[in-house]
């Protein structure tokens, strides 16, 4: 992994286009930082799941494999308690269809289970019982 300081200060301050203008001329598709992020959460076995509400987004980390209780869990204990069903979006389709009630509109929200997987980067909420 390379990683240089001078670099990285650098591409603080510029647009996502001299950005990656900047990156392709030192030979790199993404920045170190980056690199340092996801090679660290594959390392260490981690993964990130989003909820998005119309005040707040988050990322919430979990372990690579957790269920979809134990995601909820992270958030409060009570969700993974009575947890019933977490309503499922990819990031890709969120970011292709714009929004959330689009993405339903469209089929790609989906109901998932006490058994389901979760993947990196699912867009997630969660349903459940007081």
């Amino acid at each position: 992994m390379f990683l240089d300081a001078k670099i990285e200060s650098e591409l603080i301050d510029l647009d996502p286009e001299d950005a990656a203008e900047l990156l392709a001329s030192t030979g790199q598709d993404e920045s170190g930082l980056n690199q340092l992020a996801r090679i660290g959460f594959a390392t260490l076995g981690l993964q990130t799941y989003l909820t998005a509400g119309p005040k707040e987004a988050r990322a919430w980390t979990i372990p690579q494999g957790a269920k979809a209780p134990q995601a909820a869990g992270v958030i409060h204990t009570d969700f993974e308690k009575g947890f019933i069903k977490a309503e499922v979006i990819s990031f890709e389709d969120l970011v292709e269809l714009g929004s959330v009630a689009e993405a339903r509109a469209k089929g790609k929200a989906r109901l998932e289970g006490k058994e389901y997987v979760m993947q990196d980067g699912d867009v997630v909420e969660f349903r459940f019982n007081n």
